[in-house]
């Protein structure tokens, strides 16, 4: 089918099937397809009475639910782009509206037919990145807010189905497989927050085919699993990204769901490459995030620039299609038939008296433990640090870290009840340093 605007995109799986659920919250309201369509285009329409242009920026600050959804579908249907935002973060840029509340809708007086049904922004969203390496940065999309109906998805997502959405919509990546799903006919069950117990409940209750998460999220669901654990039969694909995943933690979910339901992706917010693999390929490669996807090259370059030779870890860049080479910050390196490992966060890497560390290597080791939910290490004072969220007492830590090989054994341990890493798994490592 050929490219229609994005807000036309909606009116059309209205007029397919008016009474299909789009967005749900567990125990809490839900919208149609029609509903969604029609108060989208009301809102729409107040909006650009009210002064909203083409191209203008909508911020949508709002926490997870259907007034989130909402309001970036009627952005949209008024030609904005879309600017997802966590609500309480510093917001970057100057966008023409900041939505921090929920979205009046007029109930009567304004006529969304009157709308242009093929009004399309020319970058259908713009997203802050995390900020875990330095201050947040807003990058826009290179694509216009128009959409092929039957090709909006991306190769690792389903075209249809129910997604479970965890995380916080004012993310990126939650934002984008929830909105590329919905514009593609997915039913999204968004969860107000993650809540481990929370989530396993909807996709069983609801049917869920299809999920993202973050490898916090993993060890924080697989801490709470039952015995036996749930089947989870409609659920056909999970896919984690964001964070690189302890071994055990994958493995446990592949001993759960089976390598085939077990996906992960290499991203960022810049898209400038993608790398996907699945469990079973995982298992016999175990570590690797994968081979590039959809137009991506990878290759590992040397403090010098030339590139590294096969297995050699240097800094991860890549492109898209014949694009200039970038990177994330990334250090890694590539086997022989193309598969990208990754080793951590250039800026992250800890150099002490001639010792080098790898805080995520340290990190993994402290995640393991079944009473600790998170853990960040930096080097503080001139000493390496763990900061470690845990109910385990300061004694037991002390023994777990002695117990630990000499090259991964922090000299000091902090146990703290402040979350170590926020919604996404990001760490924070300047709120430790």
């Amino acid at each position: 089918m050929a490219e229609v605007s994005i807000g036309r995109a909606f009116t059309r799986l209205a007029a397919i099937a008016p009474d299909a659920v789009a967005v749900r919250v567990p125990e809490g309201p839900v919208l149609t397809r029609a509903e969604l369509d029609d108060a989208a285009g009301r809102l729409a329409a107040r909006w650009m009475r009210e002064g909203l242009v083409r191209d203008d920026v909508v911020v949508v600050s709002l926490p997870n639910g259907v007034d989130a959804v909402l309001a970036a579908v009627a952005a949209w249907k008024a030609g904005a782009t879309v600017q997802p935002h966590r609500p309480g973060a510093p917001m970057p840029g100057r966008p023409a509206l900041v939505v921090d509340a929920p979205p009046r809708v007029p109930a009567t007086g304004t006529d969304p037919s009157a709308l242009d049904p093929d009004l399309a922004a020319s970058s259908w969203k713009v997203s802050a990145t995390s900020g875990s390496t330095g201050t947040p940065r807003l990058v826009p999309a290179g694509a216009p807010a128009r959409i092929d109906p039957d090709r909006c998805t991306p190769e690792f997502m389903p075209a249809a189905g129910v997604q479970l959405v965890a995380g916080p919509l004012g993310h990126t990546a939650p934002f984008v497989y929830a909105m590329r799903g919905l514009m593609s006919g997915h039913e999204l069950v968004v969860l107000p927050r993650f809540e481990p117990e929370c989530w396993l409940a909807a996709a069983a209750d609801h049917g869920v085919t299809w999920a993202m998460v973050v490898p916090a999220m993993m060890a924080a669901i697989q801490r709470v699993l039952p015995e036996p654990p749930p089947s989870l039969p409609a659920l056909e694909r999970v896919l984690h990204l964001g964070a690189r995943c302890p071994h055990p933690v994958k493995r446990a979910w592949i001993d759960w769901l089976g390598p085939d339901r077990v996906w992960e992706l290499y991203a960022g917010t810049e898209s400038h490459g993608l790398a996907l693999v699945g469990g079973s390929e995982w298992l016999e490669h175990p570590g690797t995030v994968g081979r590039p996807i959809a137009g991506s090259s990878f290759r590992i370059e040397r403090d010098d620039g030339s590139e590294a030779d096969v297995g050699e870890v240097g800094l991860v860049t890549m492109r898209r299609d014949d694009g200039p080479w970038r990177t994330q910050g990334d250090l890694g390196r590539l086997d022989a038939e193309g598969r990208l490992y990754l080793a951590d966060r250039a800026a992250d890497v800890v150099r002490l008296d001639g010792r080098v560390v790898w805080p995520a290597d340290v990190e993994a080791e402290f995640e393991a433990h079944p009473l600790v939910r998170a853990a960040a290490v930096v080097a503080r004072d001139g000493v390496l640090v763990a900061v470690v969220e845990t109910d385990l007492a300061a004694a037991e830590l002390e023994t777990f870290r002695r117990r630990l090989p000499a090259e991964l054994r922090p000299d000091l341990v902090e146990v703290t009840a402040e979350p170590v890493r926020d919604e996404m798994g990001k760490v924070r490592r300047s709120r430790w340093r």
